[in-house]
């Protein structure tokens, strides 16, 4: 499934260097990956795409390594709506941690 996490960030000095983990997977849960990452210019908000088994996956990851630096709202995608095509301009994605 997917899932997106909508994060509203509190204290971007610790949020971001912590936010690394999730981008990286370290201690993810297995099965969930970051897809897609998109930061507010300001650094107040991020929304990232996640493919998981369950949203209590993503939400829990998430919430454990950001703490109270960024407040998290996930739910899952509507599939049957849902599009999506990469921009032109974004970086592709890193390559996922061995682990």
């Amino acid at each position: 499934m997917y899932v997106i996490a909508q994060h509203k960030v509190i204290d971007p000095e610790t949020a971001f260097p912590r936010g690394q983990a999730l981008i990286d997977g370290t201690g993810a849960p297995d099965g969930t990956r970051v897809l897609q990452f998109y930061p507010h210019t300001g650094g107040t908000a991020v929304t990232c795409l996640w493919e998981t088994r369950s949203v209590p996956d993503v939400q829990d990851y998430v919430d454990t390594v950001l703490g109270d630096s960024a407040v998290t709202t996930c739910y899952e995608v509507d599939g049957q709506r849902a599009f999506a095509d990469r921009p032109l301009g974004l970086n592709p994605a890193p390559a996922p941690v061995a682990g």
